[in-house]
């Protein structure tokens, strides 16, 4: 069976499922490479709006492949870790993280815009146990997401945090009982029924402006304001709004 799985649960929703139960989803170079073919084929797909990315009810990602990194030299293993599948993706990715989402696991989570756990969830960056640190942006996004000094305790200490924890600190935006994939599954159902091409142009203005300067992303946001006045989804969404009916978009 393949270690990804690619689901379409619903029209416009497409799940992407790590599938390597027996080893807490652990990420090897073919989880990545079946990641990005499956990313790829979402994004030339105009009928996928949304993508929710999890694992199995035990656990996300419990982090890299140990044993797969032991045995490469270090450009190998930088290769073979590093994927930018999930952050260059245009469309709105949902993390719905049951279980443990730890070094690679967070890092992924972290590449999503929306991050949905369950109350059991587990979240870290324990690669300084192994004498490592991140190699897919965790001393970069974490710092981002929870702070500086949030980030240092959990990079320099190894330590797991909790899913309410995780919600308090920013790194997740809601914790659910039981399994999350429902709930993550019902966000993802919401965002598809909404104008497409703001979704991906609202990802993009904000992901930019994280690396810039205010002034700089004031101006990212009126240029892709500009871009969303011209198009027909705007059009419908304004005639909607004046006939008091829900709007239909097209992503045109």
């Amino acid at each position: 069976m393949s270690l990804v799985l690619l689901e379409r649960p619903s029209p416009h929703v497409a799940v992407v499922r790590f599938n390597r139960p027996d080893v807490r989803n652990a990420l090897n170079t073919e989880v990545r490479r079946l990641l990005h073919g499956y990313f790829a084929q979402l994004a030339d797909d105009p009928e996928v709006r949304c993508v929710v990315l999890t694992g199995s009810e035990q656990a996300f990602a419990a982090g890299a492949d140990i044993q797969e990194q032991a045995g490469r030299d270090v450009v190998g293993a930088i290769e073979a870790y590093t994927t930018r599948a999930v952050m260059d993706f245009p469309k709105p990715v949902i993390a719905a993280v049951n279980g443990f989402a730890l070094g690679g696991g967070c890092e992924f989570a972290m590449q999503c815009d929306i991050i949905i756990a369950n109350d059991k969830a587990k979240f870290g960056q324990p690669e300084i146990k192994l004498g490592l640190i991140p190699g897919a942006g965790g001393t970069q996004r974490l710092p981002r997401t929870v702070g500086k000094y949030n980030a240092m305790y959990l990079l320099l200490t190894g330590a797991f945090i909790n899913a309410n924890d995780a919600h308090r600190m920013g790194l997740v935006s809601e914790v659910v009982p039981g399994n999350c994939e429902p709930r993550a599954l019902e966000i993802a159902a919401q965002i598809a029924t909404l104008a497409p091409l703001a979704a991906q142009q609202i990802k993009e203005v904000v992901n930019a402006g994280l690396d810039t300067s205010l002034d700089a992303g004031l101006k990212l946001e009126r240029r892709g304001y500009q871009l969303m006045f011209g198009t027909a989804d705007m059009r419908e969404g304004v005639k909607a709004f004046s006939e008091k009916r829900a709007a239909t978009f097209a992503g045109k």
